[in-house]
């Protein structure tokens, strides 16, 4: 019969292989399968011209989701409101795509391939940058390298506050004030030394400090609920699945569903979509995510504060050995 150490090192063994195979499903199978999943883009102008562009888009079956405007302001106005990733509009001279590489460098470049490629040959688009990234991370890499570090900030504060046994306010007030540390620091990285994010800078710090305090009031709430075990399920949704699913690095519409959408109702994605929204969009369509990271705050320090503190049990109290009755002669 195996005994107790051997049955432990038969569990390593087979439990590291399937991590490894579950970290690879979720990092590789999703960057594996990148295409456009009805992505929003724009046509505009001239009826008969603009009809043609937009049969062009539906060709491509469940790739694009075609939005029509009047004019190119009007396109430009649905741009910056991140209701569309780009717009084609149709003019005398040909077609003139609007882009936004601060909504996603990745969409911009594939935007300008499937425009390119669907006019005649030899016929001249006009491209322009509506909403540019900023010129201290023109292809995005930096922005989307932040969701990793801020994922890994909020578990390490939900796991310590867990682990030294902090209940009910004085944890919520550890978890919150790490938070709000974590947002200035960042910011002060990303805004002030590297040009990575451009918007209201106090914005900019109360939306990494939303974020990590959802990524660590969820942990702390999920092992005040479940116990230690808590703890690794927290990793697994925000660290594992939340950051591969996130879509910063690219967009939720260019993720297999229903990996897009997943990744948008956990932090990480909620939080790398509000950050873009305000350093990049002034805002806009910045409700959901916000919504998102605050609905997980709430989860995580009700869980926090209701939670009651194990009693340590009580030591037992020495007893004295009996005292033999003398013997007498």
């Amino acid at each position: 019969m195996p005994t107790a150490p051997n049955r432990r090192a038969v569990a390593v063994v087979l439990l590291i292989p399937l991590m490894v195979t579950l970290a690879l499903w979720a990092f590789a199978w999703p960057a594996a399968r990148i295409a456009p999943r009805d992505l929003p883009v724009g046509v505009a102008g001239a009826a008969p011209a603009a009809q043609q562009l937009e049969q062009r888009f539906q060709q491509r079956d469940g790739a694009f989701e075609v939005h029509r405007f009047d004019d190119e302001a009007a396109a430009r106005a649905a741009i910056e409101d991140r209701v569309v990733y780009g717009a084609v509009v149709a003019t005398p001279q040909g077609p003139h795509l609007l882009t936004a590489s601060a909504a996603s460098p990745v969409v911009s470049q594939l935007l300008r391939e499937a425009v390119t490629t669907s006019v005649p040959e030899g016929t001249r688009v006009q491209v322009t940058d509506v909403v540019a990234a900023p010129p201290g991370d023109p292809r995005g890499s930096a922005l989307g390298a932040s969701v990793l570090p801020l994922a890994l900030a909020g578990m390490a504060a939900g796991a310590v506050v867990t682990l030294m046994g902090l209940r009910g306010v004085r944890a919520a007030l550890t978890l919150v004030g790490s938070a709000a540390l974590v947002g200035l620091a960042a910011t002060a990285v990303a805004h002030s030394w590297l040009g990575v994010v451009t918007g209201d800078w106090w914005t900019e710090a109360g939306v990494l400090a939303l974020t990590v305090l959802a990524i660590g009031s969820a942990v702390a709430g999920l092992a005040a609920l479940f116990g230690p075990r808590g703890i690794g399920i927290g990793a697994l949704l925000m660290v594992l699945l939340g950051n591969s699913f996130s879509g910063v690095t690219s967009a939720p519409q260019l993720l297999p569903e229903p990996v897009g959408a997943i990744g948008q109702w956990l932090p990480p994605g909620a939080g790398g979509s509000l950050l873009r929204s305000v350093a990049f969009f002034d805002g806009s369509a910045a409700g959901g995510a916000a919504l998102t990271l605050s609905l997980w705050s709430l989860f995580g320090l009700a869980a926090v504060l209701l939670a009651r503190r194990t009693p340590k049990p009580a030591a037992p109290t020495p007893t004295r050995p009996a005292r033999e009755p003398a013997l007498t002669g």
